[in-house]
């Protein structure tokens, strides 16, 4: 999601009716963080490759139209883990598509499914069978803190004692598999490097300009109701005269990354002689 200085129309309260009016599908991996203490950490995992399967978009010549089912296929770990995640799909469709589980071993397995979920039990063949995926259009999920490194796409990471969703966008761009922004803004803050700004955008270079101005976010009182904490994390794109010219979010609670968002639209840097890339961290709650 990007905030532009060159469009003055943008309005909260629009904004905020379409995120709410997303429903359950916008809030539906979040809402598995409140649930997480009575469900087992294989249940909350089975319940996060059931919604990666409800919102992700594969391109066509992965998964066409039809009746065809989508097949989530897990690599390495437990027998009770497959028990839990078809129990959790079972009888579930997406779409025109019935969802199903099947254990898998080989390169040639990987490629019939839709998702592989892998094992940290097999981080020592991971990195291999990224590679042989590379093109298959295959979401690739991960449970190993090296996954994203490695060119995984989502792993599921444990932080507080809730589990979490980490994202490689790179990865993700090259599979062609879509997410809507606002799921990714869910994402836990902080892997990788800055997404690419807008492709009409001059050129901009990474750089950790002086600040001059700036304002504090206001928190949002429909979060605080929520009782919405956590961090956010944007990137700043400034003009060499210090004003921001764009800010794009790349991760955070959709709610609060959009308060950081406006609040740093009104920021001032110092002068510079070309547009540069800033990076911005804020923490809403105690």
């Amino acid at each position: 999601m990007y905030f532009s200085s060159k469009d003055e129309s943008w309005h909260w309260r629009p904004w905020l009716r379409a995120a709410l009016g997303f429903g359950l599908a916008l809030f539906a991996l979040q809402l598995l963080a409140l649930g997480q203490q009575n469900a087992t950490e294989d249940q909350v995992k089975a319940a996060y490759l059931f919604n990666f399967a409800k919102l992700a978009e594969w391109p066509s010549h992965a998964l066409p139209d039809g009746p065809s089912p989508l097949v989530i296929g897990v690599s390495g770990g437990h027998a009770d883990f497959l028990d839990v995640l078809k129990a959790v799909v079972a009888g579930k469709i997406v779409g025109t598509h019935v969802l199903v589980v099947e254990p898998i071993s080989s390169e040639k397995e990987m490629k019939s499914c839709h998702i592989v979920f892998f094992r940290a039990s097999e981080r020592k063949h991971t990195q291999a069978a990224i590679e042989g995926l590379a093109q298959a259009g295959v979401l690739l999920v991960g449970e190993d803190e090296s996954f994203l490194r490695q060119g995984g796409m989502i792993n599921l990471v444990r932080e507080h004692g809730s589990i979490r969703f980490e994202v490689n966008p790179d990865a993700l761009d090259r599979s062609e598999i879509h997410f809507s922004s606002k799921i990714l803004a869910l994402a836990k803050a902080g892997y990788g490097s800055p997404p690419t700004m807008a492709s009409n955008s001059p050129s901009p270079v990474e750089a950790a300009r002086r600040l001059e101005r700036s304002v504090p976010p206001e928190y949002p009182a429909i979060a605080e109701r929520m009782k919405l904490t956590g961090t956010v994390q944007v990137q700043v794109l400034v003009k060499p005269d210090g004003t921001v010219k764009e800010v794009k979010i790349l991760g955070g609670h959709p709610l609060l990354a959009a308060a950081l968002a406006r609040a740093v639209m009104k920021w001032k840097y110092q002068p510079a002689p070309r547009e540069t890339v800033e990076a911005v961290k804020f923490s809403f709650g105690p």
